[in-house]
């Protein structure tokens, strides 16, 4: 089994954050939001926000497990062609939004 590692970001500080950076920090983090200054970061228009998609680069990490299905929903799966396991991983995860949602509801 493969370890998912995590890319660095390529503006990542190469050394730690000093005493005074944390505290900096520490202080910026207690602000209620709207203490906060961000006139150099404007708010985009919702116009903007038209076409964007929430969760477009989430990548769960996959974990391999062994499942004994039946061989009728196996053939079902591999019918289409190539990525039944996806199709499957997509089917389980809209039913577990699905059943999210209810609980939430």
């Amino acid at each position: 089994m493969h370890k998912r590692t995590r890319a660095r970001a390529r503006h990542a500080p190469e050394r730690p954050l000093t005493a005074k950076q944390k505290r900096e920090l520490a202080a910026i983090a207690a602000l209620p939001d709207d203490q906060i200054d961000t006139s150099d970061i404007p708010e985009l228009p919702p116009a903007a926000w038209k076409d964007a998609i929430r969760g477009r680069f989430y990548r769960p990490i996959k974990q391999s497990v062994s499942l004994r299905l039946d061989a009728d929903v196996v053939d079902w799966l591999k019918k289409p062609g190539k990525g039944y396991q996806t199709r499957a991983n997509h089917i389980l995860r809209e039913r577990m939004l699905h059943e999210l949602r209810k609980l939430r509801a």
